[in-house]
């Protein structure tokens, strides 16, 4: 098996492929990039926390244009994962309003984004129809 890494630092790997948030110790808002401090209380302290992979699709959209060389179209959606709100693309499903649907419940699914030179595979992540 070729050698994987994620895309993304807080997509975790392995058996059972998983997204892990900052969680400020001070109101629980959750925050996927790196915080000095919340943006919602302005709290110091933020712990890890594994973000559910089941969701329901919250928002999306339709993208028909993109930078030279992005296949379109592709759907840009908003999923809420038990309270975390994840911004992700919805794959494995054709992109039009007969497939996608506000409420859909949805899942975590990674796919190979590119492979380097010595064969190391980046591994992304979107949410598919389950």
């Amino acid at each position: 098996m070729a050698k994987q890494i994620p895309l993304v630092d807080y997509l975790v790997l392995g058996d059972a492929p998983h997204l892990v948030a900052h969680e400020c110790a001070s109101c629980g808002a959750r925050f996927f990039d790196r915080r000095n401090a919340c943006a919602s209380c302005s709290g110091t302290k933020f712990k890890s926390v594994d973000v559910p992979t089941e969701g329901e699709l919250k928002a999306y959209t339709i993208v028909s244009f993109a930078a030279p060389g992005v296949p379109v179209p592709f759907v840009a959606g908003v999923i809420d994962c038990g309270g975390t709100s994840v911004r992700a693309n919805v794959i494995n499903t054709d992109p039009d309003p007969e497939h996608v649907k506000l409420g859909m419940k949805v899942r975590l699914a990674t796919n190979v984004v590119g492979t380097d030179d010595e064969g190391t595979e980046a591994i992304g992540f979107g949410f598919e129809p389950y």
